[in-house]
């Protein structure tokens, strides 16, 4: 990271108990050090155990990580990001509104046979990634699964995790892989006008369909990280943690090119 850019991302990190006098022991390793070691490896698509030698050790680097996911804390400075990026362009920092959709991925040897499927519609063997963005194409829930999951199941947990944080969301576009008993869910149980934008029929070649082509923006914003050209975690949470780190790259860059 450059001078700029490490200024807009140590005021969105989560602050740690000791230096608020909430006991625990001082980390040993600077923070700068440990988010650039992470985000090198999520850009890079490299092992944990291939980490530089100019960063610290890979097994501290992957602790730094670990209890980022367990404690919620990587969620946290992804949301923090959001809400500066949205505040730079005008918009308020809780979004009303979000577009779903879902991507399936190869899963590489290391995923469990538990959590992989194969998608018969994509014709893929591994994990899909079930997203909602903010019409600005910002993340606001995730959720992996495995690609045998359909859109329609996977579709209520993800708007359930969606309405726990962002309660203000009253819309929601998506495809039609989503029709059928999810919009009545999502209208009685979770307030939520689940809007399906369908494709027409007698058209040919790609489309820019209204609302959808902002989530799969997003997705290719995603497919900047190496890491995530194939999923390669053997745990759920760790992808989905993944996820939110390469986002968090996109959104401190931008940051910063606003900041100079």
């Amino acid at each position: 990271m450059s001078d700029v850019e490490w200024a807009v991302v140590r005021d969105a990190m989560p602050v740690p108990g000791w230096l608020e006098g909430r006991g625990g022991r001082p980390e040993g390793y600077c923070h700068r050090q440990m988010v650039d070691a992470v985000r090198y490896l999520v850009a890079g698509g490299i092992a944990w155990r291939a980490m530089p030698a100019d960063f610290p050790a890979w097994d501290r680097v992957y602790a730094f990580f670990r209890r980022w996911r367990d404690e919620g804390l990587t969620a946290e400075f992804h949301d923090r990001l959001r809400a500066r990026a949205r505040e730079a362009v005008g918009r308020d920092t809780e979004p009303t509104a979000g577009i779903m959709d879902a991507q399936s991925v190869k899963a590489a040897a290391s995923v469990p046979a538990a959590t992989r499927g194969f998608d018969s519609g994509k014709k893929v063997n591994g994990r899909k990634r079930h997203i909602v963005v903010d019409t600005l194409g910002l993340l606001l829930a995730v959720m992996v699964t495995k690609a045998s999951a359909t859109d329609r199941d996977a579709g209520q947990t993800l708007l359930a995790r969606l309405h726990t944080r962002h309660w203000r969301v009253t819309r929601v576009w998506a495809d039609g892989g989503y029709t059928g008993r999810l919009v009545d869910f999502a209208r009685d149980a979770l307030s939520i006008a689940l809007t399906v934008v369908r494709r027409v029929d007698d058209t040919r070649g790609f489309t820019v369909l209204p609302k959808r082509w902002l989530v799969e923006r997003t997705f290719a914003w995603l497919m900047h990280s190496r890491r995530l050209a194939r999923d390669y975690e053997r745990r759920t949470d760790t992808s989905e943690s993944m996820l939110h780190w390469s986002m968090s790259i996109v959104m401190s860059r931008r940051l910063a090119r606003r900041a100079r």
